[in-house]
């Protein structure tokens, strides 16, 4: 039930940043669940977001961002500080989306937890829900510098390596049972 009381739909705050496009992707993909699950969904690009956003007329707020060069984006650090008080009373998920999670042993695995925590600490966030969501490669949106250095990364750790081509690694039934879990979680 929406903190309205009045029956009407759950309504929930999907926030996020995105340096290439797959966060913004997995925004797009958990909105869709959620609003399949029956919730009110406003999606916001925490880099563009309003000076008028109420962050606690939601009953439920998920953000989103990913890692580059071990960091999160700014605009998304800056909104979950920003608002820490009212994420912490309200239903809250985080997701984080970066190369590093792609990998396939858990020690491999582990420096994308670790930033993960390390945002949440930074910020003074105790979300309800947290997950590491495996991103993408996207050579094709490179510039060449960066496709060679993407490509010499990608090389070292074992990764795809053929820059003509873009590489997903998102597991999708992972990113829409996390949404659908928050969808019951608000509910």
């Amino acid at each position: 039930m929406s903190r309205l009381g009045d029956g009407s739909e759950p309504t929930i705050l999907v926030c996020y940043g995105s340096s290439e496009g797959q966060t913004a992707t997995v925004a797009r993909r958990m909105r869709t669940v959620l609003e399949n699950e029956g919730h009110d969904v406003t999606l916001v690009d925490a880099a563009a977001r309003p000076a008028d956003l109420e962050v606690g007329s939601f009953d439920g707020v998920i953000v989103g961002a990913s890692i580059h060069g071990g960091t999160h984006q700014r605009s998304v650090a800056e909104f979950a500080h920003a608002n820490a008080d009212v994420l912490n009373r309200t239903a809250s998920a985080f997701f984080s989306v970066s190369l590093t999670a792609a990998h396939e042993r858990p020690e491999q695995r582990a420096p994308a937890r670790d930033l993960l925590e390390e945002f949440l600490e930074t910020t003074g966030w105790d979300p309800d829900a947290a997950l590491v969501v495996a991103g993408a490669l996207k050579y094709s949106q490179y510039g060449r510098l960066k496709r060679l250095l993407m490509r010499w990364i990608a090389g070292r750790s074992g990764g795809d390596t053929d820059t003509s081509r873009d590489y997903e690694y998102t597991d999708w039934d992972e990113v829409e049972s996390f949404a659908r879990e928050f969808a019951v979680h608000v509910a």
